[in-house]
């Protein structure tokens, strides 16, 4: 999604955010896990650092990311998640990548197949709606609670591809392998974030009216709601000015 489009979804998923925030830490936990079986040192580990760092920015207890380092390594135990990709279309066309993390592959297959039939939408074949995206790190800010100027300054020190600042948020796009140092540079700095993922976007926006971007929000945010899903990335563009009360 791009800038607005990203906040215009934050703020309609803001009022749940309270209730969700256990599964979120089961998402956060399972991508430490992940991300540590490539190493436990998160300063050799570019990808375990950026999963620790959004577990940080999530308020979640240091025990719970070391537990979750040490499972991932191998220390404690076995380790059977394994990341599966799924693409599909919403409703009006929009496309969908599915990133989930799962110890059953029958069952995650299922559930993600049936939230998109449910919803009008469908799966689609590998490659489908994948040639349309590019990885990258993306951070959203509310500009009610940093300084634009040094955030913008910040950003383009590190290396960010671009900085788009809107009427009520910022958001930053980097490189993946840039996007870790970005972090520990906010750290550092003690600038807030909003919501910070290495995700897909896409330069072939979708724009639909109201109805239906509602309609595509709440399969998103379905697909989300399932355990095994860790993130959803779409190329539906939504106007800034549209009201998704």
């Amino acid at each position: 999604m791009s800038g607005h489009s990203k906040w215009s979804t934050i703020k309609h998923k803001k009022g749940a955010a309270d209730a969700k925030r256990g599964k979120l830490f089961t998402k956060l936990i399972k991508e430490i896990v992940i991300a540590a079986k490539g190493g436990a040192d998160i300063e050799n580990n570019a990808k375990l650092r950026t999963a620790v760092l959004k577990a940080r920015a999530a308020n979640m207890p240091k025990d719970n990311i070391d537990k979750a380092i040490k499972k991932g390594a191998g220390e404690t135990g076995a380790n059977d998640y394994v990341e599966l990709i799924y693409e599909g279309y919403a409703p009006g066309g929009v496309g969908l990548i599915i990133e989930t993390l799962s110890d059953n592959k029958n069952r995650t297959a299922a559930n993600v197949k049936s939230i998109l039939t449910k919803a009008g939408g469908q799966l689609a074949t590998t490659g489908a709606v994948s040639y349309q995206f590019k990885r990258m790190g993306v951070a959203i800010f509310s500009k009610e609670q940093v300084n634009a100027e040094e955030l913008e300054e910040l950003a383009i020190e590190i290396g960010a591809e671009d900085v788009i600042i809107e009427e009520e948020s910022i958001e930053v796009t980097i490189e993946p392998n840039q996007f870790g140092s970005f972090l520990d540079a906010l750290e550092t700095a003690k600038i807030p974030v909003l919501n910070a993922e290495i995700t897909m976007i896409s330069d072939q926006k979708v724009s639909l009216d109201k109805e239906k971007t509602l309609k595509v929000l709440n399969l998103i945010e379905r697909l989300e709601d399932d355990d095994d899903v860790q993130t959803v990335s779409s190329n539906l563009e939504i106007d800034s000015q549209m009201d998704l009360s």
